[in-house]
């Protein structure tokens, strides 16, 4: 970011302070870039689910909430592009003055962030992200590597600027905002040094379903997902690891929902790529209760299943789908059964749609549970969560936020 050009009140009539503006534009991006790192996401679960189950429920369900961590995330970049517009004007108003030396590298390089920033806001929009979801991943990392790029353009051109003798070694001691940029920039790097194309075994017990297995030296923990590709510079998608407790690697379950899951279904590739570590998802906090009700439709049982085998508290399953044996597979059926004997499957080809909030609150009653936790599509997820919330029951799911 900039170097500040002078000292005293931001809007000075003959003088405007950049250091002031420049820290608040690269403190708002350091919390949003940093919160999506998966080490400060790993971290942030661990020290949310530190809490004993003997502490006062109100506190815990409170905690529970850890993996709204996006909205940080997102409302971090959103103030952060705000406070980099005011940094535009004032740049354009030294220039235009000629109050301090600003040149045309410095200026140039200021508009194209402000303008990329304006795309990559409108592509985040709820509305047209979801429409346009591919674009939207695409104008994100394009978009920000580009901006990332050109905000060290821009430090060193200020730099430059300001005082053209100056080594900038010295000026990037004088500047704490040059060590945050510094650390934006390994944050983002890091889990593209751990890209790789790694062998897959599919097996599709149905046209509507893939599991898929890896056995590549990583066994990631239960509660985490990982992001897979078949074009690593395009799109990524992120499922729920499911590792066995007696065997290295892991499982994923993948459902026909979009070209790309169709795709993978049909063809059966024999390698994908990922990148990054396993990553804390949204049920690592079921610790936090001593016992818990889990509600699943279709191929939500597979962020589940983890748990389930892992079995680090009293649970109950409620899931919801469509002929699950001719759907899933006996194998995973079995499994889940060995786990969940008294777990309620609800064929919805023979029984129809059923009501999940009726559902997990019945079951939440029977169990004696302290929370619900859903996994399932957007708008039964808020269904669920809502009805028990409503109710005064700690609900958790995915928020699709950010």
């Amino acid at each position: 970011m900039a170097y500040g050009i002078t000292e005293g009140n931001w809007f000075d009539r003959n003088h405007l302070d950049l250091t002031s503006l420049s820290n608040m534009v690269i403190g708002n991006f350091f919390v949003a870039v940093l919160v999506r790192q998966q080490y400060t996401i790993n971290f942030l679960f661990w020290l949310a689910t530190r809490a004993p189950v003997t502490w006062p429920l109100s506190i815990r369900w409170h905690l529970g909430k850890i993996y709204h961590h996006g909205g940080l995330h997102s409302g971090c970049a959103i103030n952060g592009s705000l406070w980099f517009a005011l940094f535009t004007g004032a740049i354009i108003y030294q220039k235009m003055h000629a109050l301090s030396p600003v040149s045309d590298l410095s200026l140039w390089s200021t508009l194209g962030i402000i303008g990329l920033l304006v795309v990559m806001i409108a592509m985040a929009m709820p509305n047209i992200r979801k429409k346009y979801h591919n674009a939207f991943e695409a104008s994100h990392r394009f978009a920000g590597w580009s901006v990332l790029i050109l905000f060290w353009v821009q430090t060193l051109s200020i730099a430059s600027d300001q005082n053209p003798v100056q080594p900038l070694w010295d000026f990037a001691q004088q500047t704490p905002s040059v060590w945050l940029l510094s650390i934006m920039t390994f944050s983002i790097l890091l889990p593209w040094l751990r890209l790789r194309r790694v062998p897959v075994e599919i097996t599709t017990p149905s046209n509507h379903v893939a599991l898929l297995k890896f056995n590549y030296g990583v066994t990631p923990f239960a509660g985490s997902s990982m992001a897979i590709s078949r074009s690593p510079l395009m799109e990524w998608h992120h499922f729920a690891n499911v590792p066995s407790p007696d065997e290295p690697g892991y499982r994923l379950t993948v459902s026909r929902a979009g070209d790309w899951t169709g795709k993978l279904i049909d063809d059966k590739p024999s390698h994908v790529w990922v990148k990054g570590i396993p990553t804390a998802g949204v049920a690592n906090i079921e610790v936090l209760f001593k016992r818990v009700v889990y509600v699943a439709t279709g191929s939500g049982i597979g962020p589940c299943l983890p748990h389930l085998l892992a079995q680090k508290l009293p649970m109950q399953l409620v899931w919801s789908t469509r002929n699950p044996r001719k759907t899933y597979g006996d194998a995973l059926v079995d499994e889940i059964l060995a786990a969940q004997p008294d777990a309620l499957i609800w064929d919805t080809d023979e029984l129809g749609k059923p009501d999940m909030v009726q559902l997990a609150y019945a079951a939440y009653q029977a169990f004696d549970a302290e929370a619900v936790i859903c996994i399932s599509n957007q708008k039964l997820t808020r269904q669920v969560v809502y009805g028990m919330e409503s109710r005064g029951i700690p609900a958790y799911g995915a928020i699709w936020d950010s």
